[in-house]
């Protein structure tokens, strides 16, 4: 592989590098994809200062109630050392609590909080609108059809 000099670069080669990238590997195309995701989340969450997997804990809890840590683990596909610290700073934050488990005096279930469903109520009105901005070069069938791709490839 050829290294070209600093002083020889091509301002307008370089300036077209992540185009070209973008569209030989999808891994890099994803990647920035993923990132652009994050921003729009880190900026709809606002002041509840929740992380992404922290909002993905939440919004489980909203659906399903009260369940194990290792259960959000395994259902978000969130490591259970990061699920730790995760739910550690959501019970720090107020948004949950742990429970013991009334059908296995061992366990611990993870249980929101009226503060915590509300924060989660509040950062989700704004989401719709940020990632409608992230994708918005898509059309409604796009977007459709690389939701199905995304779930193809995480097999769910």
């Amino acid at each position: 592989m050829e290294v070209t000099s600093v002083t020889s670069a091509n301002p307008s080669t370089s300036s077209t590098y992540f185009s070209q990238i973008a569209a030989e590997r999808v891994d890099v195309a994803l990647c920035r994809v993923s990132t652009q995701v994050a921003k729009a989340m880190d900026a709809a969450f606002g002041d509840a200062r929740l992380s992404v997997s922290q909002h993905l804990v939440l919004g489980m809890l909203a659906r399903v109630g009260a369940v194990s840590q290792q259960e959000l683990s395994e259902q978000l596909r969130i490591d259970r050392s990061v699920m730790v610290g995760c739910i550690d700073g959501l019970e720090d934050a107020g948004f949950v609590r742990r429970e013991r488990n009334p059908h296995d005096r061992r366990a611990y279930a993870v249980v929101p909080t009226g503060a915590g469903l509300a924060a989660l109520e509040e950062v989700d009105r704004g989401m719709t609108d940020r990632l409608d901005r992230v994708f918005g070069a898509l059309s409604p069938s796009e977007r459709a059809e690389f939701g199905r791709l995304a779930r193809k490839v995480l097999d769910v």
